[in-house]
């Protein structure tokens, strides 16, 4: 299964220098299984040809208003979703006032699809104060505005303004953007954890992170505000999430602690080493014909620790990563260390870590359900519906 697997994507192009980003974006969704329509404005077809986009989607491009006096009304009853991309401080502005001089602006105005829009100008023209009149006003409509990132622009100024990478925006592209989790803490744990053995030697696990980063991006998705502490993973971090590296069990439990009090939900997806060594060497150890004798002591339990704490969130998750008995283990981790739910997945010959793809059951005290094997984006987005839901009860019961 892919991740885009049956999802007819409709793409607007504007015209800006990061067009060829947009490129990118449509092979990137091919690949994982979608199908796409495009829609350029005139500029962005100065800046790049309609036959490049109509040679990556595999379908023809619009760019006039009429060519076809119908295609606003059929790209989007066709299309499941829409992402503007990149999108410029004009089209910004058209759309909150509602214009509809081009297809794209007709077409965002004529239908009622969730609509991504990935802002991409210079920094002093996103921060004027007209353009950021208009994203709000957007946000509060409903319409997800994914961006900008900081770093270099065209004209060679530094500062927000640039377009979030096509790696970033597809990964937005399954999930359920709502604002249902607006005003919820969350703080997610994901990753390995590190246990020095010396300056150059360290224990640790196969744990790549990819489920914690998923999990952190599909509650922002839903208009939660979350914080990610994150083990070293080479993963880059998603967009509008606050990120805490790092490295040691001891350093992430105190960084969880730090962030417990206002926190609603804790999702503990990090893969922490349950032991680190008794003693650190300062320098590095050298090969001894008889080997090391190494000696371990355990590290905090952190999902426990945040299950008993006086400032315990509303709801707590756990993870069971598990080669054998996997649901007896789980079970008995949901009820040993008192959590609301635990996501449970076997581990070890190719599954579960360093994989794009996982099996789970999602587990609590009155239902085991089970999610067959799918890209980690698909899964997080529906274990984020599993929380909510949970979650809702909690606060239902608690008032």
């Amino acid at each position: 299964m892919k991740l885009l697997e049956g999802c007819k994507i409709l793409i607007g192009v504007t015209g800006s220098i990061a067009a060829y980003k947009a490129a990118e974006l449509i092979r990137q969704i091919r690949k994982e299984g979608g199908a796409v329509r495009t829609v350029l404005t005139e500029a962005a077809a100065r800046f790049l040809s309609p036959t490049t986009f109509e040679a990556l989607s595999g379908s023809p491009v619009w760019v006039s208003l009429f060519e076809d006096p119908l295609a606003h009304i059929e790209l989007t009853r066709w299309a499941d979703r829409m992402a503007v991309v990149p999108a410029t401080a004009n089209l910004l502005a058209k759309v909150r006032l509602g214009l509809a001089d081009d297809l794209l602006s007709t077409l965002i105005l004529a239908g009622d699809l969730p609509i991504l829009i990935a802002p991409a100008m210079n920094r002093q023209m996103w921060h004027a104060q007209a353009t950021q009149e208009n994203v709000a006003i957007l946000r509060q409509r409903g319409l997800l505005i994914l961006g900008p990132d900081f770093g270099e622009q065209a004209c060679g100024e530094v500062g927000l303004g640039r377009m979030v990478e096509p790696s970033e925006i597809l990964a937005w592209l399954p999930l359920s953007w709502s604002d249902e989790l607006s005003g919820v803490r969350v703080v997610v744990t994901a990753g390995p954890t590190r246990e020095p053995l010396d300056p150059v030697r360290f224990l640790s696990n196969r744990s790549s992170g990819k489920m914690g980063y998923a999990l952190a991006r599909a509650a922002r998705a839903r208009g939660a505000e979350v914080v990610l502490i994150s083990g070293p993973t080479a993963l880059p971090p998603p967009w509008g999430v606050e990120v805490v590296r790092v490295e040691r069990a001891e350093e992430m439990l105190q960084a969880v602690l730090a962030q417990l009090e206002g926190c609603d939900i804790f999702i503990g997806a990090a893969a922490v080493a349950d032991d680190r060594p008794e003693t650190v060497s300062s320098q590095k150890r050298k090969r001894s014909p008889n080997g090391w004798r190494l000696e371990l002591r355990s590290n905090p339990d952190i999902i426990q620790t945040v299950s008993n704490s006086p400032l315990r969130p509303k709801l707590v998750v756990g993870f069971a990563a598990e080669t054998e008995r996997l649901l007896d283990y789980a079970h008995d981790k949901l009820r040993r260390k008192g959590l609301d739910a635990v996501v449970a997945n076997r581990v070890g010959a190719g599954r579960g870590f360093e994989r794009e793809e996982n099996e789970v059951w999602w587990l609590t005290e009155e239902e085991e359900k089970h999610f067959p094997n799918q890209p980690k984006g698909l899964l997080a987005d529906r274990l984020l519906g599993e929380i909510v839901q949970l979650y809702r009860k909690r606060c239902a019961g608690s008032s």
